[in-house]
């Protein structure tokens, strides 16, 4: 088979192996911890979760340094768990969920929130406010057989280094294996899959200059600086 053009395969290191992870796609699970819930107006009674998706081409591997996007003054940093899915399926049993996983990292769902919340109010699509270049940063990822399937942990998030967001895994509304089997309701899951699980509260503003640093307890870390953008225009 030849193409107009070689296609280009995101992928993403697996810790302790010279082999890479290849993205497929993107899903992102939305308002999956109560508190981040009600700190942006929402209802944290327990219901579908819902979902949005990103660029395979979004993610940042590694983290390291982000530039700050175009067409916003309000970019958000989101901690969150990546469900790494290594097996594909429909209508996945929550008792066989974790089977279809491969691995977990650590992910930063960045997001141009003012774009999001004009989105909203205009009843308009979430990509331009979520799925820009860059918005998805992780680190390596950590394959299951090493640390099981981890359902409680600290899920923390400094931006030079103040704490910003700190929570626990234990704290979803909606467990992974209950995130995967609801999605994959709605799509087919495919090995190469990523899935980011929802934030804890504490989400705010970053700036170009800012240094992130994310950590999930026995997962790992991710160090990311914003850079290459008007911090005069960004900091109005």
């Amino acid at each position: 088979m030849n193409y107009l053009f070689p296609p280009s395969v995101p992928a993403v290191p697996i810790a302790g192996r010279d082999v890479l992870f290849p993205v497929q796609r993107i899903w992102c699970v939305g308002r999956n911890y109560a508190d981040h819930a009600r700190e942006v107006g929402a209802d944290p009674e327990r219901e579908p979760p819902f979902f949005f998706a990103k660029p395979a081409q979004a993610i940042v591997p590694g983290g390291g340094a982000v530039p700050y996007p175009p067409g916003t003054e309000n970019l958000q940093h989101e901690i969150e768990l990546v469900v790494a899915i290594s097996k594909g399926g429909a209508n996945i049993a929550v008792a066989d969920a974790p089977s279809h996983v491969f691995g977990y990292a650590v992910g930063l769902d960045l997001t141009r929130r003012d774009l999001q919340a004009a989105a909203k109010q205009k009843g308009h699509p979430w990509e331009m406010g979520k799925g820009f270049d860059h918005s998805a940063p992780i680190s390596e990822i950590v394959d299951a057989r090493s640390i099981g399937h981890p359902n409680r942990g600290a899920i923390r998030l400094a931006v030079n280094g103040t704490k910003r967001q700190s929570g626990d895994l234990s704290e979803m509304i909606w467990s992974v294996p209950e995130v995967i089997a609801e999605l994959s309701r709605l799509v087919a899951l495919a090995a190469g899959d990523l899935l980011f699980t929802g934030t804890p509260a504490g989400v705010g503003r970053l700036v170009p200059g800012d240094r992130v640093s994310g950590s999930i307890e026995h997962i790992g870390a991710l160090e990311v600086e914003i850079v290459g953008a008007d911090a005069s225009r960004a900091r109005k």
